[in-house]
C-alpha cells in the first residue's frame, strides 16, 4: 500500500485537517451575541487573513461570507492539486458545482429582473451579498463575460463554450411562454450530477465509495424535493419534472412515495430508509420549517459517508473526505452567520450544526 498514488495526497491533506473548526469552536460561535463578535472569534482561525484584508471594503455578514467563501476556494484547490491523475477527472466533474451555483445564481436573477452585480474577485448575489465561488472550471472572467450578457437566452449562447448551453437552449422556448425558471435549474443539475456519475470509473477498485457519496447526495436533494413538494401542495407531475436520477431512489419509487396523503404519512413512509428523519418533526410542528428535515438528513448523510470514506485512507476517499467536511463547515458557518443576522436563538443554531454531531 506504501506505493499507492494516494500517499502523497494523504500527506499532503492529513496537515490541513486541524484547520477545520472543532465542535466546541462552531458551538462557541452559535453561543456569540452577533455578528461582530463571530468575527472576532474567527480571526485567530484560519478565517483570520481573509477576514483583515476585506475588513475595509465590507462589514458583518458580508465580509464574514468573503472569508468563508474564500477559505472553500483555497480547500477545494488544494484538493484538486493534491489528487493524482487517476482521479482527476472526478474530482473535476465534484467541483463543477460551484459553476452550477453560480449559473444558476446569475440565471434566476436575470429571471427575476434583480441585480447582479460584481464587486472585484467574486460575484454579488441578488440579495447583495459576496456569494460567489471561483473553485470550479469557470474563471471569474468567465462570469463576468456572463454578467454582462442582456439576456437569458444570450447567457445560454455564451454557455455553450462550457458544456451547459446545450442544455439550456432547447428548454429557452418553453421557459419564455411560462416564466419559470426552475426547469432550466433542473436541467442544469441532472447534467452535473449524470457527468459527476459518469466520471466516477473504476481505476483502482476503490472508487466505489465515491459513487455511493454522489448517490447518497442525490437521494437527499430527492427527498427534499418530496418534502417540500408535500408542503407547497405540488402536483406529483412537477415534482417527476424535478427528481433527479442516479440516487438509490428511482423516480418512480420516489413518485409512489410522494402519494402519501399528508406530509406526516410521507416522513413515515420514508424512514426506514431514513431513521434521523423524525428528528425533524418538531420544528415543523412549531413553524411548519423544514429545515429540521434538512438537517437531520444531512447529518445522518455525513456521519454515514464520512465513516465509510476513513476507512480507505489511501485512496480518492481522502480526498472526498476532505472536500465534504469543507462544504460542511461552510454550511454550518453560514448558519450561525446568518442565524445571527436574522434573530435565531443560539440553541436552536447550535441544534442545527451538522458538524457538531460528527464528534
Amino acid at each position: 500500500m506504501s506505493g499507492s498514488p494516494y500517499a502523497s495526497s494523504l500527506g499532503r491533506l492529513k496537515v490541513q485537517f486541524p484547520s477545520f473548526l472543532t465542535r466546541d469552536a462552531l458551538l462557541a460561535l452559535a453561543a456569540a451575541p452577533e455578528v461582530g463578535e463571530v468575527t472576532k472569534l474567527l480571526e485567530p482561525t484560519i478565517y483570520g487573513n481573509d477576514i483583515i484584508q476585506n475588513a475595509s471594503l465590507y462589514q458583518g455578514a458580508p465580509l464574514l461570507e468573503v472569508a468563508v467563501n474564500r477559505t472553500l476556494v483555497r480547500r477545494n484547490r488544494l484538493s484538486l492539486e493534491s489528487t493524482p491523475f487517476a482521479g482527476k477527472a472526478v474530482v473535476s466533474a465534484y467541483l463543477r458545482r460551484w459553476d452550477i451555483e453560480n449559473i444558476e445564481l446569475i440565471l434566476s436573477a436575470k429571471a427575476q429582473g434583480r441585480p447582479v452585480t460584481e464587486a472585484e474577485a467574486f460575484l454579488v448575489s441578488s440579495r447583495e451579498i459576496p456569494a460567489g465561488i471561483f473553485a470550479g472550471t469557470m474563471t471569474l472572467d468567465d462570469f463576468r463575460m456572463l454578467l454582462q450578457q442582456p439576456t437569458l437566452e444570450a447567457i445560454a449562447n455564451a454557455l455553450v463554450r462550457f458544456g451547459y448551453g446545450s442544455v439550456l437552449l432547447p428548454l429557452l422556448e418553453v421557459y419564455e411562454r411560462s416564466h419559470d425558471i426552475f426547469p432550466l435549474l433542473t436541467a442544469l443539475d441532472r447534467e452535473y450530477y449524470r457527468n459527476l456519475s459518469e466520471s466516477s470509473r473504476f481505476f483502482q477498485g476503490d472508487e466505489w465509495t465515491v459513487r455511493n457519496v454522489i448517490q447518497s447526495e442525490i437521494d437527499v436533494r430527492n427527498v427534499l424535493l418530496l418534502l417540500k413538494g408535500k408542503d407547497g401542495a405540488l402536483a406529483a407531475e412537477e415534482i417527476a419534472a424535478r427528481f433527479v436520477e442516479g440516487g438509490t431512489i428511482s423516480k418512480a419509487s420516489g413518485l409512489d412515495l410522494y402519494s402519501a396523503r399528508t406530509l406526516a404519512e410521507l416522513i413515515t413512509n420514508l424512514e426506514p430508509k431514513f431513521p434521523s428523519l423524525p428528528e425533524g418533526n418538531p420544528g415543523y410542528a412549531e413553524n411548519r420549517s423544514l429545515t429540521g428535515y434538512e438537517v437531520a438528513l444531512s447529518s445522518e448523510r455525513a456521519v454515514r459517508e464520512l465513516k465509510r470514506l476513513r476507512t480507505y485512507p489511501l485512496s480518492l476517499s481522502v480526498i472526498f473526505t476532505y472536500l465534504i467536511h469543507s462544504e460542511l463547515e461552510r454550511i454550518d458557518l453560514r448558519r450561525v452567520i446568518y442565524g445571527k443576522l436574522y434573530g435565531v436563538p443560539a440553541e436552536k443554531i447550535q441544534s442545527q450544526l451538522v458538524i457538531a454531531r460528527l464528534t
